[in-house]
């Protein structure tokens, strides 16, 4: 996509606006579209990796916005907190994984794409008594950018994590803070990628 429109600061630019025009629906518009930020509709499924697709820009911080605002604006405990269709779970599926600082954009590639978490710690249960563990240090309601991250105690730069690091078990560490860090997963090596990993 981003080839398509010539070079990244185009792309960033036409999904800038996507969230930034106009709601209004025409008339007879599908119920699905629900959960609006612009024409971003996060009731509608299908588009539930769209906010995720900065960091393949280089932008991760426009990414964890997003999400932050996502899961503290359209969800909550209540019978109906959920903004669309819940098909088969997808509308929980994302928030939970949202909510521990990740998603799989391309489930069958093997990257799960780095948001901004919303608990200060997680651990995910693998087998053969292995575990993974995401810690969110300095986490708060205004904390909501990583700043760095480290896995495994050294230093991890990039804004994504594969299911082979994940399957390994360790530690995952955000270091989170209230102002964007713009370098944080900016380097092309360390953005995802549309491959398998």
């Amino acid at each position: 996509m981003i080839e398509i429109h010539d070079d990244e600061n185009t792309f960033v630019t036409k999904l800038d606006s996507l969230f930034s025009i106009s709601s209004e629906q025409v008339e007879g518009a599908s119920s699905d579209i629900s959960g609006l930020i612009g024409q971003y509709a996060h009731g509608n499924e299908p588009s539930h990796h769209t906010v995720y697709l900065f960091a393949y820009a280089g932008q991760q911080w426009k990414t964890a916005e997003k999400v932050r605002e996502i899961c503290t604006t359209f969800y909550n405990d209540q019978p109906d907190g959920l903004c669309g269709n819940e098909d088969c779970g997808q509308m929980s599926a994302w928030y939970v994984l949202s909510s521990m600082g990740m998603y799989p954009v391309n489930p069958a590639n093997g990257a799960y794409v780095f948001g901004s978490p919303l608990f200060n710690s997680a651990e995910i249960v693998l087998q053969e008594g292995k575990s993974f563990k995401i810690i969110a240090e300095n986490n708060s309601r205004e904390n909501l950018y990583i700043q760095s991250a480290t896995l495994n105690g050294k230093p991890y730069a990039k804004s994504y994590i594969t299911h082979k690091e994940i399957m390994n078990g360790g530690e995952l560490v955000f270091k989170m803070g209230n102002t964007p860090n713009p370098d944080f997963g900016a380097n092309m090596e360390d953005r995802p990628k549309s491959i398998v990993y």
